[in-house]
């Protein structure tokens, strides 16, 4: 089922490039993870005992499913016939949904209506299909897993916070198969819970209920609007829009916000600060990157200035900046930015490997920071998504390696990690440095120069595992032989002294920290 990575494509990604067949290998193998994941959590719900997910909560999964499989089966006009729908839960019992199956007791038409919303001109199949549109956003991947998680719970009475998550969880798809159904102009109407006193509507926006808490939504469809029907408050009625977002005259609707293609042939990219899964896990890969902000107007203005020059800054960086960045990005997440960043040029950012396409950043101070934040978190997804399909080390967990960006011991996919990222921006910054007449070529010749020192303390490390596989060995052999041709266009002497400096000093420290505790790594 899963592709084998020619070794043309291995190799362009160990130059942390990669030419459109092979970012779309990448791509297409994500995505089909993606419809496993989501075949994954169907299966544990129907396995599920009724303790943790009840008679009528299957029974609603699957309502929910059968109308996100018929939006998949309705073709856009702007582009073919969409890949084989999703796999029908009801096939798994060994028959075909008939009619009566795939209605489920919903009020809804067979045919698509005029108020379908159409795709963007040259718009990707992911985003010009409803249904696969909505599967495919990268935070509907945290949602699944969510699902897994409290699914997978042992048998006994669901109580407190798992229970709650859980039944959120599974409220949260049937708004997934209404906004794939809108999408695809089907009637229907349905009734949806809101979350604490806000029911989101992944791309379009989120309705602030009148009442707190849990409260039922009542929906219906049609002619390209939703009117949305609560208790004890006026009906409010959303205008659907082409690509993201959905227009209200009503106070209780926040629409959702998107950022202009890239490129002028990409869709819409969605700037996506309501989606209720957004937030990053605890844990210490993130640190203290777990606040997603809630942008106001100034913020919304901020990053839609920011990002009208990212494209060309990108390009000053090499073609495959932007190329790579239009084939892999899908969605920005603002992050609130932490308060050891600073002011100037600093920012934070993330990618989360179950959410293939979203990155997560504090608001940019530039253009220029925040293409090279794309180079960077693009790199954690590429080489992430090229680890699902090939075995490039066994090494183990054990925290043990240098690496000079950090003040921690690393482990050693932690450390190709980072070397990866880090390769990529000492190419980028070197290529920025030598387009003549940028302004900021002196500060572009600083970072390569520092990214370059740091690279080239980790590869020893890389380079010398025997944990490596045959094919790891070609992939860290290229990353080094990348490193030694940036040799060929020099940094100032004095940035090259300043960057070997800098990274001494790291070693000290961190052999002063660690060293005597930690068995030899890379020196």
């Amino acid at each position: 089922m899963f592709p084998v990575v020619p070794e043309q494509a291995l190799l362009e990604l160990a130059r942390t490039e990669g030419g459109p067949d092979t970012l779309a290998l990448l791509v297409r193998d994500q995505d089909t993870r993606r419809l496993l994941l989501l075949r994954a959590v169907l299966d544990a719900a129907e396995a599920a005992e009724r303790s943790v997910c009840t008679t009528a909560q299957k029974a609603r999964l699957r309502e929910d499913w059968a109308l996100l499989t018929e939006a998949d089966r309705i073709p856009s006009a702007d582009v073919p016939d969409p890949d084989p729908c999703p796999p029908d839960p009801d096939h798994r019992r060994g028959h075909a949904a008939t009619r009566d199956d795939r209605d489920c007791g919903r009020d809804r038409d067979r045919q698509a209506l005029p108020g379908a919303r159409s795709a963007p001109a040259h718009a990707p199949a992911w985003f010009a299909n409803p249904a696969r549109a909505r599967l495919f956003h990268p935070l509907t991947g945290p949602w699944a897993r969510s699902c897994l998680r409290g699914l997978d719970a042992a048998p006994g009475p669901a109580e407190g916070e798992r229970a709650l998550r859980l039944r959120r969880d599974l409220a949260h798809f049937s708004a997934i198969a209404a906004v794939a159904a809108a999408g695809a102009g089907i009637a229907y109407s349905t009734r949806l819970t809101a979350r604490a006193g806000v029911l989101a509507l992944p791309s379009l926006g989120a309705l602030h209920t009148a009442r707190s808490g849990d409260v039922p939504v009542d929906v219906t469809c049609a002619d390209g609007r939703l009117v949305l029907r609560q208790a004890d408050a006026a009906d409010v009625t959303v205008h659907l829009e082409s690509g993201v977002g959905a227009w209200s005259g009503a106070l209780a609707w926040t629409p959702a916000h998107a950022l202009p293609g890239l490129t002028p042939a990409a869709p819409p990219l969605p700037l996506d600060d309501l989606d209720p899964y957004r937030e990053l896990p605890p844990g210490p890969r993130h640190g203290n990157l777990r606040t997603p902000l809630a942008l106001d107007d100034a913020e919304r203005k901020r990053w839609l200035q920011v990002w009208s020059g990212t494209a060309l800054a990108l390009r000053s960086g090499g073609a495959q900046r932007l190329a790579e960045a239009g084939a892999l990005l899908r969605c920005l997440i603002p992050l609130e930015t932490p308060p050891d960043v600073g002011t100037g040029r600093g920012s934070c950012s993330a990618t989360r490997r179950e959410a293939f396409g979203g990155l997560l950043s504090s608001t940019p101070p530039d253009s220029v920071t925040l293409a090279a934040t794309l180079v960077h978190e693009l790199q954690h997804a590429k080489l992430a998504a090229l680890g699902d399909l090939v075995t490039l080390h066994r090494a183990g967990p054990a925290a043990r390696y240098f690496a000079p960006w950090r003040t921690d011991p690393r482990p050693y996919d932690g450390l190709l990690q980072g070397t990866y990222s880090h390769l990529a921006m000492a190419a980028f910054y070197q290529r920025r440095a030598l387009v003549g007449g940028l302004p900021d070529r002196d500060w572009a010749w600083a970072q390569h120069a520092r990214y370059r020192a740091q690279v080239g303390a980790a590869l020893p490390a890389l380079v010398g595992s025997p944990d490596l596989t045959v094919r790891g060995r070609r992939f860290v052999d290229e990353m080094a032989a990348v490193h030694d041709r940036m040799a060929g266009h020099p940094a100032p002497r004095g940035h090259v002294a300043r960057a070997q400096a800098y990274v001494a000093c790291a070693r000290a420290l961190w052999n002063q920290r660690h060293g005597s505790a930690l068995p030899p790594s890379n020196g």
